[in-house]
């Protein structure tokens, strides 16, 4: 098979494993994009010294155009939280443009093993299924501020969309989990718009990118991801009615843990 054709149907295959785990589990697809990228990028011999900058940035790229459509699903069913969310939103753009500015300063080496420690992290918590217990009322303005700052400064430092520090935050703060979890999807497009930009801006004088790259986002797999990941998506919404999905979240849980662990070492 040519090179060309093989790499093409690993970003569709991707993009189609991401929507439907995206539907079965309500998974975020960062922590899956950035490693199986971050693998493909090393067969397709980009340089290893930016190897996570692309694939971390790609993901959030990804995520721009699937979280659209989740927003919209969410707001039509008029869950979403929009006082909330436009409280987080400043902070979150904030903290987002400088999650990609630190990413930028940090090497490759050292983006995989701090991607690693939050797959694994996430990988407990999904597996043991931890949720925090409502313990207090929501923040005033700086409180929100600096909650939606360190949410947008993570998310694009590993390059996710943020459901999984956004729904803990406000679970915590007493919001309803149908609700914390629409108000966390409509978060996470500022959290993806901006930390994208954030690294197209700061890759965008790297001499080594492959071409096609938008700075440290490479079109071809944003393009190909993100249109059959939103193709397969309402698969997974199906199957999640059928299949038992805590038991494929446990399941998961482990391939994160694989994943986490092989990062770490490797």
């Amino acid at each position: 098979m040519e090179p060309i054709l093989a790499t093409l149907l690993s970003y569709l295959a991707l993009g189609a494993f991401v929507g439907v785990m995206a539907g079965l589990l309500g998974v975020g697809g960062g922590l899956i994009i950035v490693p199986v990228l971050a693998w493909i990028f090393r067969n397709q011999q980009v340089s290893a010294e930016i190897i996570m900058h692309l694939a971390i940035g790609t993901s959030l790229a990804t995520i721009v155009l699937t979280s659209i459509s989740s927003v919209r699903a969410h707001h039509r069913l008029g869950a979403v939280l929009w006082p909330i969310f436009w409280r987080l939103a400043p902070g979150i753009v904030i903290g987002a443009w400088a999650g990609a500015a630190v990413a930028h300063f940090l090497s490759s080496f050292v983006l995989q093993k701090v991607f690693a420690v939050f797959v694994l992290a996430m990988s407990a918590q999904m597996g043991f299924g931890a949720k925090p217990a409502p313990g207090r009322d929501l923040p005033g303005t700086v409180g929100m501020g600096a909650a939606g700052g360190l949410i947008g400064l993570v998310s694009a430092i590993v390059g996710i969309g943020g459901g999984s520090l956004t729904v803990p935050f406000l679970l915590w703060c007493n919001v309803l989990i149908r609700q914390a979890v629409a108000t966390s999807a409509a978060c996470g497009l500022p959290i993806a718009l901006a930390g994208s930009l954030g690294f197209m801006v700061t890759g965008w004088t790297i001499p080594d990118l492959p071409r096609w790259s938008f700075g440290y986002v490479y079109g071809p797999a944003l393009i190909s991801i993100a249109a059959v990941s939103m193709l397969f998506a309402p698969l997974g919404v199906k199957l999640a009615h059928t299949l038992p999905t805590e038991t494929l979240k446990r399941v998961f849980a482990v391939f994160l843990a694989l994943v986490g662990f092989k990062m770490l070492l490797g």
